[in-house]
């Protein structure tokens, strides 16, 4: 049974640490720092575990099913599980996730030193998916492209940073927390990690990492999980690394800006204050290149999953894929944003009890009978948290609004989980009496 090298282990961790840091991965952590205050590593310990154990844990999940979705629907039958794989890779590939790559690296690494226009945007992002094709389309050398290429510079772009916001804070953790911090900086951390949405990034990027595998001779199950798991661990490794990082960065960061509206601008104003104006150009590094590799494998596993599902090659997928991206991104950020975070947000919940389900498929005798209807009373609460995330709260009945946690987007999770218990005790009783 062929192995993979010791470097090329490293290259795969690499590669699926770059698949999930994108812009949003850097941005949150100081806001999040800075809002949490004294509080802060008992926000990081709650970031920790929705943005980096859900996301590693779905990767892991992935692999054991066999590397794509299409495996862990099969107990919703074939035509609702090609249905919801298709709509979890449009939403997450070429219809808001790809293009919102290239438009949130403009704005964060371009616009503060050009200033923006629709010519700089259409200039950046004519490079940006030229560069996203060229990478896609070499599948086959992924690891050594982005794993062991283009990932080195990011991490020795995110260390230089990091270690300045250790070494060389902008200010103290404040001792008491401010009037606007969290009740349970824990909680608000679990939250924020959540809102990430990896978990969705999770269950596309296993196709990637499988696939990788697979180029490198590596097709047996057991082996795929095993390296998959290594993978993920380094990977987990180098996020914890930089979420602490930028949560003390952010928590230091409070003489910096009054009321900032995102981690944005709290990066910048810190980059501007330790490295002066070359501080912009290391920070639009850092985010074109953590953006760039967020996109190749967002190309990449759509491509792969479109391919398995309709006559067409991969590489003509990779294609459409990506001129169809770089039209939708030259729509700006604003308008990306209103309409991608509604839809996000509805599909979220599916993504978790998804892998929650195949988890602990060990459990279920008639799987169909669990899947079904927590996967609908999920798909209906999301739907309700997507509707309210779109400020359509017009359309939503009013007993859904007094759901607990429906202030936080997770007005599906006791319903979710009531029906899991009440399909679980089904599945069961039916168990019991097929043997009687």
């Amino acid at each position: 049974m062929k192995r993979l090298g010791f470097k090329d282990q490293w290259a795969l961790g690499f590669m699926t640490f770059a698949l999930f840091l994108g812009a949003g991965n850097i941005i949150f952590p100081p806001s999040a720092g800075l809002a949490a205050g004294a509080g802060v590593w008992w926000a990081a310990l709650g970031f920790l575990v929705t943005a980096v154990g859900l996301p590693i844990l779905t990767l892991v999940v992935v692999a054991q099913a066999g590397g794509g979705m299409s495996h862990l629907t099969q107990p919703l039958g074939k035509s609702l599980g090609l249905g919801m794989a298709i709509v979890v890779y449009l939403a997450i590939g070429p219809l808001f996730a790809t293009p919102r790559t290239a438009v949130v690296s403009f704005e964060l690494a371009i616009v503060p030193l050009v200033g923006s226009s629709a010519l700089a945007l259409f200039s950046y992002a004519l490079v940006y998916f030229a560069l996203v094709l060229y990478l896609a389309l070499g599948r086959g050398r992924l690891m050594e492209r982005v794993g062991a290429l283009i990932t080195p510079v990011l991490l020795s772009g995110l260390c230089i940073l990091g270690l300045s916001a250790v070494l060389q804070p902008a200010g103290n953790i404040p001792i008491s927390p401010p009037d606007s911090a969290p009740s349970s900086p824990f909680l608000k951390g679990v939250l924020d990690g959540y809102l990430t949405m990896d978990t969705l990034g999770g269950l596309v990027f296993g196709v990637v990492i499988t696939g990788a595998l697979r180029d490198h001779g590596i097709t047996d199950a057991a082996a795929t999980v095993r390296y998959t798991l290594g993978a993920g661990l380094i990977a987990a490794g180098c996020l914890v690394g930089v979420y602490l990082a930028f949560f003390y960065l952010g928590a230091t960061s409070g003489s910096l800006v009054t009321e900032p509206e995102n981690g944005a601008q709290i990066l910048l104003a810190y980059v501007h204050h330790t490295f002066g104006a070359s501080g912009y150009l290391l920070l639009g590094v850092i985010i074109s290149l953590a953006c760039l590799t967020t996109a190749v494998g967002l190309v990449v596993a759509c491509a792969e999953f479109f391919s398995q599902v309709f006559p067409i090659r991969y590489s003509i997928l990779v294609v459409l894929l990506t001129l169809f991206s770089f039209a939708v991104a030259n729509r700006g950020l604003t308008e990306l944003i209103r309409v991608s975070l509604p839809v996000l947000i509805g599909l979220y919940p599916l993504a978790i009890m998804l892998v929650l389900l195949n988890l602990l498929g060990y459990l279920w005798r008639r799987p169909h009978i669990v899947f079904r209807p927590v996967l609908a009373v999920t798909f209906l609460c999301g739907l309700v948290d997507g509707l309210v995330a779109a400020q359509l709260n017009d359309w939503v009945p009013s007993f859904f609004r007094q759901l607990p946690l429906s202030e936080h987007n997770l007005a599906w999770f006791w319903p979710s989980l009531g029906m899991l218990l009440i399909a679980a005790l089904v599945d069961r009783w039916w168990a019991a009496r097929s043997k009687g």
